[in-house]
């Protein structure tokens, strides 16, 4: 059947190729899955689209005619792709993203001993219509207070879909934050820093979840750390990184001391909460200087196979005069394929002072 003129092989829409500069990936967008490819296979699935096998083969003077078959079984084996004689019946799929609101996602950092009028921030990202919200608390929280504010979401209309809460570990048993935390539907997930293991607890039939991690984190400079427990496989996410930056696309974000930035570790404020509307802030000409910063224009993530599914900080990069530099805190090489611990690269270690983060790296490192 191969060998039939008429036969051709297509990806499963969802199954987008990309090349890396040593190799590359094929991401499922329905299953959130990554299959690694070489890049001789990326190259065939991207360069001899709708063209049939035997023209395939062909091309490559039928040289490796084994290779390529080989190639396609595994493909086929994966369920990332079939043989057809029709293809005109399966049409890719659109890449287009299309968000009609102002603001997507929203980060509010909250200091216990400094605390920012939360209420009137909340209901600012409302007039927003922010449907994302993620709360970040730099120290030990007691549960009522989670609660309280919780129950702000409890009775009203609110536009903001799912809350993910970040705070220190504390001896609060699982079960306790299973049935008094998540009873409110609109809280997603826990994320429990400088735990003494590493877990990750489905609740609620999967509809949430807690993660304990043993990050020690002292500040918002313990943000941008990039690895692949952070990759997000989806059309959504997929589709937005072709376009937009990853992180900041459509972010807005109030630090501990109620300055209101793109993201809370950035330098550049565009007011105070306390005398500055969200809305006043999101006008300023620089507000969305980096929404449009995409993988492709960024040194070294554009060669990148991983680049459409990884999270992306412009808050601290390894050259900080160059916006287009690639990201502090990552330690992978695509032209190694290998991860290596970023924070002890001697290339690095004048940007880590640059920053002041020679605490966080001393903390990571104990």
């Amino acid at each position: 059947m191969k060998d039939d003129p008429k036969v051709f092989f297509k990806l499963y829409a969802n199954c987008i190729p990309v090349k890396g500069a040593k190799r590359s990936v094929v991401c499922d967008l329905q299953l959130q899955k990554m299959f690694l490819i070489p890049n001789d296979l990326c190259e065939i699935l991207n360069n001899q689209i709708n063209k049939n096998v035997v023209s395939i083969k062909k091309k490559y003077n039928n040289k490796y005619n084994i290779i390529i078959d080989e190639y396609f079984e595994y493909l086929v084996s994966m369920k990332l792709g079939f043989f057809t004689q029709s293809p005109d019946l399966y049409p890719e799929l659109s890449t287009k993203w299309h968000y009609p609101l102002k603001i997507s996602n929203a980060i509010i950092d909250i200091n216990l001993n400094k605390k920012n009028n939360l209420y009137k921030i909340l209901l600012q990202l409302e007039d927003l219509n922010c449907k994302h919200l993620q709360i970040r608390f730099f120290s030990k929280i007691n549960i009522n207070y989670i609660i309280e504010i919780m129950d702000f979401f409890k009775d009203n209309n609110s536009i903001i879909q799912d809350i993910h809460l970040v705070f220190e570990f504390s001896n609060i048993p699982m079960k306790t934050y299973e049935r008094q935390i998540f009873k409110y539907p609109r809280l997603s997930s826990l994320s429990i820093f400088n735990s003494p293991s590493n877990k990750h607890i489905d609740v609620r039939h999967n509809l949430g979840y807690i993660i304990y991690t043993k990050q020690k984190i002292i500040d918002d400079k313990s943000c941008g750390i990039i690895n692949q427990t952070n990759f997000i496989i989806n059309i959504k996410n997929y589709t937005e990184s072709l376009q937009f930056n990853s992180c900041l696309n459509r972010k807005i974000s109030i630090d501990i001391n109620g300055d209101i930035k793109n993201c809370p570790s950035m330098q550049q404020s565009f007011g105070n909460i306390k005398d500055t509307t969200l809305e006043e802030a999101l006008s300023h000409e620089d507000f969305k200087k980096y929404w449009n910063i995409t993988k492709d224009q960024i040194e070294v993530c554009k060669d990148c196979e991983f680049r459409y599914v990884c999270t992306d900080c412009r808050a601290y990069i390894e050259n900080p005069k160059d916006k287009f530099s690639k990201p502090l805190k990552c330690g992978y090489s695509p032209y190694t394929n290998k991860w290596e611990n970023w924070s002890t690269n001697p290339l690095k270690q004048k940007t880590i002072e640059y920053y002041n983060m020679q605490e966080l790296v001393n903390n990571e490192d104990a």
